[in-house]
């Protein structure tokens, strides 16, 4: 009688080798019963593991609930995450109204300087360079 031995398959025979749909569904079939392990078909059809977990992802009844995630986490933490994005809001809303009052600003001085001709930018800033710094109070005797 032959035994096992005799009909293992070299590396490249079982690359070669092709399991049809239906011996895969059967396969995952029978494992998702709890009737065989994975590690018994490994065994069996010598066969890898990945290729197992892939016929498992590819033809098992649990392969539509993998995309769902459960995040499990307390009410605190919930709140605390809704605080923050609110908090996030009211900044990113206050950003907003400065950015509108700079561009007001900055569109009000240059009418100021088109009506009266003065550089209003370049005056502010020298007058500014020129402060010495110094208060002009004088140190008082005793």
């Amino acid at each position: 009688m032959a035994t096992r031995d005799q009909f293992k398959l070299s590396l490249q025979d079982r690359r070669l080798r092709k399991f049809s749909d239906s011996f895969k569904r059967g396969k995952v079939r029978e494992i998702e019963q709890g009737k065989t392990r994975i590690g018994e078909i490994c065994r069996e059809y010598e066969v890898s593991d990945v290729s197992v977990y892939n016929w498992i992802a590819k033809f098992g009844n649990m392969k539509k609930n993998k995309q769902e995630r459960l995040i499990v986490e307390t009410e605190s933490d919930t709140r605390h995450l809704l605080e923050l994005k609110k908090r996030i809001a009211d900044l990113e809303r206050m950003i907003g109204q400065k950015q509108i009052l700079l561009d007001f600003k900055d569109k009000m001085i240059e009418l100021a300087e088109e009506e009266y001709g003065v550089d209003i930018k370049k005056k502010f800033s020298t007058e500014l360079l020129n402060t010495s710094g110094t208060s002009g109070l004088g140190t008082a005797s005793v």
